[in-house]
């Protein structure tokens, strides 16, 4: 706070102060007059001389007095060019007294507030992390039923039996997979909550990466006559990053190609996976021939929930794949782009800048 605006917020009072030296000067007036006597003119500026002189040094050393605390509390105000990284609450509790009885007053009621927050934030963690406990288990034993009919259905005698018996097991298999792709992606949403603890970042092949997703979904693809092509302009292509959560966002952008390209009628569609490198680090870009995105839905794909037009079309989106992609690359500082035209296809691409290892949301998430 500045003397301009100290002086703003007492303006009232140094009014009520001038108005009552004018009403004290004109009872001095009145009193001399009844005695035939006057105040001279040269008092009467010699006595306001004196007030405003009086005052003004009173004013100045409360200013001074206070300007200390006023700048640490100035200093805590969150950057008006970025007002989302809030103020630090902790910050409050270091504040110099106060210097006044209000101010150590304000300064007793904010200790409490914030012990009330600590309080109640821990309540929340608490449940949270017991939430994510119960996901992930939940996860976990139900992808043992998921895996032993995926493993009952392969083996079974039906499927070199009847046509229909076939068919059938092919459709079960088909579901069983989608249970299998949403269990992952609750899973995978979940560990994101304590992405730190999670996270081992090394030397990872990306073309080894790509080619072991591309072969988990090659029956999908079989299924849906999709046909991927994987070109790589260096036999290895090696990137910083945690293999695990790299697989992730591999899969997701390969599981979203094929159930957005299986929907659009033509007989044979192409996944096209490029790969390459150059000074500014290594790219991979996936380009299939889906029925596109929405122009208007572009800007909004990595919005968690987020479905737009094509969730109308496919009753299974569920608007976090992406999200979860974009929010792992935002953290290992890698960076996910997507371009696309309706009707026409989707090119996703991936790139991993050179030099780049770990990003700052990797400890402090957005």
């Amino acid at each position: 706070m500045n003397f301009r605006l100290y002086l703003a917020d007492r303006i009232g009072m140094i009014s009520i102060y001038l108005v009552s030296l004018l009403l004290v000067a004109a009872v001095i007036e009145l009193d001399l007059h009844g005695q035939g006597l006057s105040l001279t003119r040269g008092n009467l500026i010699y006595i306001g001389v004196l007030s405003v002189v009086g005052v003004s040094v009173f004013l100045t050393l409360d200013y001074m007095r206070q300007r200390g605390y006023w700048n640490q509390l100035n200093a805590l105000k969150s950057d008006p060019d970025n007002p989302r990284e809030g103020i630090d609450m902790e910050a409050l509790l270091t504040l110099p007294a106060g210097a006044t009885r209000e101010q150590r007053y304000m300064q007793d009621l904010v200790r409490e507030l914030y012990c009330t927050h600590v309080d109640r934030l821990e309540v929340y963690r608490s449940m949270q992390d017991q939430h994510q406990t119960f996901v992930r288990k939940w996860v976990h034993q139900m992808k043992t039923p998921v895996s032993v009919i995926s493993l009952l259905t392969r083996q079974s005698p039906l499927l070199k039996e009847s046509a229909p018996s076939s068919d059938m097991l092919e459709s079960i298999q088909e579901e069983n997979e989608k249970l299998m792709q949403g269990l992952d992606m609750m899973l995978n949403a979940a560990r994101l909550e304590k992405f730190e603890v999670d996270v081992c970042v090394q030397k990872v092949d990306l073309l080894k990466v790509v080619r072991n997703v591309v072969s988990e979904r090659k029956k999908a693809c079989i299924r849906y006559r999709i046909f991927p092509k994987l070109i790589a302009s260096h036999e290895v292509c090696y990137v910083d990053t945690d293999e695990k959560w790299l697989s992730v966002i591999v899969h997701q952008i390969v599981s979203n190609a094929i159930k957005y390209s299986k929907v659009k009628e033509s007989e044979n569609k192409e996944l096209i996976i490029t790969l390459t490198k150059d000074a500014k680090g290594c790219y991979a870009i996936f380009a299939d021939e889906g029925i596109g995105i929405a122009e208007q839905d572009l800007p909004r794909v990595f919005d968690p929930f987020f479905t737009g037009g094509n969730g109308r079309l496919l009753t299974e989106s569920t608007g976090m794949g992406l999200y979860i992609a974009k929010e792992v690359c935002r953290r290992l500082g890698h960076r996910l782009e997507i371009e696309s035209r309706l009707g026409e296809g989707t090119t996703v691409r991936l790139h991993f800048p050179a030099g780049v290892t770990l990003h700052d949301g990797l400890v402090s998430p957005r």
